[in-house]
């Protein structure tokens, strides 16, 4: 069964026990990131993931804290070693501005650096992302402050379904992009411009008919994350859980 690797949990003011929310979508053949804060090596290697088997990128919008690890990631890949190629996808907003700041960083002037390549994802439901030998991947474009996407994963074994809504507001493209989902991830920083509740989120995933919520990018620090499971499972009717880092989430 493929399964959710919680690599960091936070919204964009992390903890010393939260990093900022990011994932790995794991299956028998290899691995997906979704974002990319903090040390993403040193946890992918942590979460027992091989971080080699990793061949795509999927960044979700051009924030700070969703895409300042990927040049690093990028550096100790090379330094340890890797040689398969490395593909970096996500809306062009966002592509446009991480290839430059790569450029910044002197890339393509490293000594046998391994292939990495930027490739956009269209602004449309449903646009495809990529196709593994595990997933069939999918994006939405959801509402946020700037152009953000949401993306849904299939398991091609099994057919079962993710669905991760990224940084985003209630919108209906949310309730499109998780119908019928075995697992919606959906953020929970609150009831911001840009952002949802976690009582939002649970009326996402009941409008859509999920079968599992779990909660991601929340507050943290000031509050127990906690209080947000019956918050969302009031509104939702079904089971919810809080994704933690180093979590696993299976669908």
């Amino acid at each position: 069964m493929a399964k959710v690797v919680v690599l960091g949990s936070a919204c964009a003011l992390a903890d010393e026990r939260h990093e900022h929310a990011y994932l790995a979508v794991s299956g028998r053949q290899g691995a997906v990131l979704v974002d990319c804060a903090g040390q993403a090596l040193v946890r992918l290697r942590r979460a027992g993931l091989d971080p080699d088997t990793i061949g795509e990128v999927v960044l979700t919008h051009f924030h700070p804290d969703h895409v300042y690890g990927l040049p690093v990631l990028i550096l100790e890949m090379w330094l340890s070693g890797r040689q398969r190629p490395l593909r970096v996808r996500g809306l062009a907003h966002c592509l446009e501005r991480v290839a430059h700041l790569m450029d910044d960083f002197g890339l393509h002037d490293w000594p046998a650096v391994y292939p990495v390549s930027f490739e956009p994802v269209e602004a449309r439901a449903g646009a495809p992302v990529v196709e593994t030998a595990d997933f069939r991947i999918t994006a939405w474009p959801v509402q946020h402050m700037i152009p953000a996407l949401g993306v849904r994963v299939q398991d091609k074994e099994t057919g079962r379904v993710m669905a991760y809504t990224g940084d985003t507001q209630p919108c209906p493209e949310v309730i499109d992009l998780a119908r019928g989902a075995d697992l919606l991830i959906h953020e929970a920083t609150g009831a911001h411009p840009g952002h949802s509740s976690a009582a939002q989120a649970g009326a996402a995933a009941r409008q859509a008919g999920a079968r599992r919520l779990a909660l991601i990018h929340y507050e943290v620090g000031r509050a127990d994350p906690a209080r947000l499971v019956p918050e969302a499972g009031a509104a939702f009717g079904g089971p919810v859980t809080l994704a933690e880092d180093f979590g696993a989430l299976e669908f």
